[in-house]
């Protein structure tokens, strides 16, 4: 297993396999490249099936044991179960989409060895999802958890970004999971230095405070330093235990924003769907082509990135005398004349 200099373990991956999609929405930054969309027919620049399961391999041999699959919308991939099929053994595959083809497929992927499925649903009403997603998918999405469901891939993990459109939301998808057997959710903080649109942005923790007061457990999980709300729609008691209690819901807040200790437990490595490996989220200067992804090519590129991993919040970004995050210009001199 590859360990950067923080005494971190590269245990997961995110695979990009596309930067297309057929939702448009407004806080989408593509895994912290941007708004990089190009034409919805297949590109020149993805890489190929064989180029996926090359680099799964390798990353299996650095004894990496999940991996992520992502986008833009991941399912566009015509080949997604067969890269899925061909993941190495002991890897736990999961994938992030919006829902919109699992109808149909969900059944398919399983088989494959998908085991588990995050759904992007910011809203519960068709107008306020179409208004996020820039889409009228609404009700195909809800048939696409469904059939994620029926197809044995439970709980499904709701994703909602939180921000200015999405915040007065949260309390009926917290209804909502904690009605429906079988769902959780994933609240995920709004990343303002990705997208563009800083004046959006709200205080995770007055969503964190509001949770806290509606829970009857909360859990805290090493992973990120993260927490998690048992909240109960009224129907159950708080001795009820497990994720798909009747009338129980779990709900989990990603806040990475301005938080060295989620930073300083960060155990991925992504993929752009080119092929470049991505030590952090935050940051494209940090970029690293697979040259051609022969293995040796995969096994050098994959040694580097790890090695130069740097927490972002605490050692790329440090606060100054004000308080205030800046960049790390010793580190940036350091990484420029490595």
């Amino acid at each position: 297993m590859l360990t950067d200099e923080f005494g971190r373990e590269v245990t997961g991956i995110r695979v990009s396999l596309t930067d297309r999609c057929n939702f448009d929405c407004v806080y989408c930054h593509n895994e912290g490249l941007g708004d990089t969309r190009g034409p919805m027919d297949p590109q020149d620049d993805e890489m190929s099936t064989d180029d996926v399961v090359r680099f799964l391999e390798v990353a299996a041999e650095f004894d990496v044991d999940a991996v992520k699959f992502t986008g833009g919308e991941p399912m566009l991939r015509q080949d997604l179960e067969e890269i899925i099929e061909r993941t190495p053994e002991g890897m736990e595959v999961s994938l992030t989409t919006n829902g919109t083809f699992l109808p149909g497929r969900a059944e398919a992927l399983v088989d494959a060895g998908l085991e588990r499925v995050n759904v992007s649903q910011d809203a519960l009403d068709p107008e306020d999802f179409a208004a996020v997603t820039k889409s009228g998918a609404y009700e195909t999405v809800l048939e696409g958890v469904d059939a994620a469901l029926e197809a044995g891939l439970d709980p499904v993990k709701l994703n909602m970004v939180v921000f200015e459109h999405t915040a007065g939301y949260v309390p009926e998808m917290v209804d909502h999971v904690a009605e429906n057997d079988g769902l959780q959710l994933q609240l995920i903080e709004y990343m303002p230095e990705l997208t563009g649109k800083p004046e959006w942005n709200i205080d995770i923790e007055r969503v964190h405070d509001w949770l806290a007061g509606q829970a009857d457990e909360i859990e805290h999980r090493e992973m990120h330093d993260r927490r998690r709300y048992w909240v109960s729609d009224g129907s159950s008691s708080a001795d009820d235990a497990g994720s798909n209690a009747a009338g129980r819901g779990m709900v989990e807040i990603v806040d990475p924003v301005e938080n060295p200790t989620f930073c300083a437990n960060c155990h991925r490595v992504r993929v752009t769907h080119e092929g470049y490996l991505k030590g952090c989220l935050n940051r494209n200067d940090d970029l690293k082509p697979m040259g051609e992804m022969t293995k040796p090519e995969i096994r050098d590129a994959f040694r580097e990135v790890v090695a130069n991993r740097v927490p972002y919040y605490g050692e790329y970004m440090v606060r100054n005398d004000d308080g205030e995050w800046e960049i790390n210009e010793e580190y940036i001199e350091e990484y420029a004349g490595a």
